[in-house]
């Protein structure tokens, strides 16, 4: 059940616009020397994340090489047969990862997403301090695959870091507020195929409306696809620009902020040609406790949102997706974290309106 105390404010206003295209920030100079330089950039982080809740950056530092290597290596591991993928299934981890197949992911509309996925997160050895989502990986045994995506996973970990710091700089915190809370977190990265089928029905979409549930979200797509929801209830496409990720703020972010970032709603309509898509999503460690920071508070701007755990929200939300674990919720073997928190529960969002592209999703 959702705790009142834990859901915004509905009479404080949030400063989501009607924005009609993404802001795109150059974050090259995070990695400056000089504080000037990096809260410049700073500043233009925090005008997105309070307006819009997405971004496109450039200058990451991420070499185009890893990006290519990973692409081969995806398309290559979803052009196997269902058999041979369906030996790494999520549902035999403890730790949730391994591959998706389609119809196992399902958000509150309860419309079945046309993808698949593989999920890796921090490949967490040890042993001990495992939990339900950190662990060892599930790798595949297509050749390369392993060492390709960690190597695109470890520099794009690198790069959420920067942004870590600059998201601090832009709530006037001490750069490493948020960093120092991350050593081994369940930041999961997803890789997903979405099939062009022609004779799919037009309502189907590639994935349904949500936000998401961690800081915020590193993505790299291969093809248009995506939608977001800006402030007046409108569905804007997200087009690719070349050589930048996509950057969304996700539920936590909009909590340690005490809403001054804004989880904002996304999905992916039905594709017009094969898509791929690379999201990061980046968390704080497992046992950190999620609430609005007390440098952000005074008694004229209290907090707005109870209090959660890192990993405890991860975990029940993915129950409440995921059909391995609805299975094992039902059957009593697992059960939900005290509090959890229903699906959508944060983030901007209003009525669907008639999508921005023209018509149904297409």
């Amino acid at each position: 059940m959702v705790s009142e105390s834990a859901i915004p404010n509905p009479d404080i206003p949030k400063p989501h616009r009607a924005f009609r295209q993404l802001p795109l920030v150059d974050v090259s100079l995070l990695s400056s020397s000089v504080l000037q330089d990096r809260q410049s950039v700073a500043d233009e982080l925090g005008k997105a994340a309070r307006e819009v809740g997405f971004l496109y950056v450039t200058g990451h530092g991420v070499a185009p090489e890893l990006i290519q290597r990973l692409k081969d290596r995806v398309r290559e591991y979803f052009a196997q047969p269902i058999e041979r993928k369906m030996r790494h299934y999520i549902g035999q981890s403890t730790n949730h990862s391994g591959y998706v197949p389609e119809g196992e992911e399902q958000f509150a509309s309860g419309v079945v997403d046309n993808k698949e996925a593989y999920d890796i997160s921090f490949d967490y050895l040890p042993d001990e301090g495992r939990k339900p989502m950190l662990g060892a990986n599930q790798w595949p045994d297509l050749p390369g695959f392993k060492e390709d995506v960690k190597a695109y996973y470890e520099a794009v970990f690198a790069l959420s870091n920067r942004l870590f710091r600059g998201f601090a700089l832009a709530l006037n915190l001490p750069e490493d507020a948020f960093t120092r809370q991350i050593t081994t977190p369940p930041s999961q990265l997803r890789l997903i195929h979405y099939p062009y089928n022609a004779n799919a029905p037009q309502d189907r979409p590639g994935i349904g409306a949500h936000t998401d549930y961690e800081c915020f979200t590193i993505l790299l797509p291969t093809a248009p696809g995506l939608e977001v929801m800006n402030g007046a209830g409108d569905w804007i496409d997200v087009p690719l620009v070349e050589g930048a990720f996509v950057i969304n703020i996700g539920d936590m972010l909009e909590v340690l902020s005490n809403g001054n970032f804004v989880a904002t709603a996304h999905r992916v309509r039905k594709v017009g040609e094969e898509r791929y898509s690379f999201p990061l999503f980046c968390a704080c460690d497992y046992d950190t406790v999620i609430a609005p920071i007390p440098a952000l508070l005074d008694p004229e701007t209290p907090s707005r949102y109870a209090p959660l755990s890192c990993g405890e929200h991860l975990y029940a939300q993915t129950m409440q997706t995921f059909a391995y674990l609805k299975k094992q919720l039902a059957e009593g073997t697992i059960q939900l974290p005290e509090g959890a928190k229903n699906l959508s529960s944060f983030g901007y969002q209003t009525p669907t309106r008639t999508p921005a592209s023209g018509g149904a999703p297409v």
